[in-house]
């Protein structure tokens, strides 16, 4: 590994706008890894502002941590990920993202309109979701989740 590959926390931190306590907590949970130097310090790979990155990307998606980590456990620690190493966990997560672009792209086009809560309150849900059909079907927003 060249030492030149290797940024320093504070370094890690401005490049991905996360605090220093956040990168020592995804440290902590495997997300990354870092080097000692002799003064204790730690150093990380350059390559981790893309693995960090990705974390913030994943979490304003709406991912778990816990679907994180695993997506990030198939790269290799010690070495920068390669393009099919990032292509594996992109093929891997495309289903979820797709999922939640659908979700978003309803929510988006039925909020104006009735969403089957069954609260019947505006004018278009009389005629959406006439004495309550939705409600029948169960609780919560059903022609936004279903």
């Amino acid at each position: 590994m060249n030492r030149n590959d290797l940024i320093p926390i504070g370094t890690l931190a401005r490049r991905t706008g996360l605090a220093v306590s956040a990168i020592r907590y995804y440290e902590e949970r495997g997300l990354v890894q870092s080097v000692r130097t002799g003064g204790n310090q730690r150093r990380f790979l350059r390559s981790d502002i893309r693995r960090l990155s990705f974390v913030l990307i994943a979490q304003k998606l709406g991912l778990g941590l816990g679907q994180i980590e695993q997506a990030l456990a198939t790269l290799p620690q010690g070495r920068t990920p390669t393009v099919l190493d990032w292509q594996k966990i992109s093929r891997a997560l495309r289903g979820e993202i797709d999922q939640r672009i659908q979700l978003l792209t309803r929510t988006r086009h039925k909020l104006d309109e009735c969403i089957g809560c069954g609260c019947l309150s505006l004018d278009r849900c009389a005629l959406y979701n006439k004495e309550d059909r939705a409600g029948a079907a169960g609780p919560g927003p059903r022609f936004v989740l279903d």
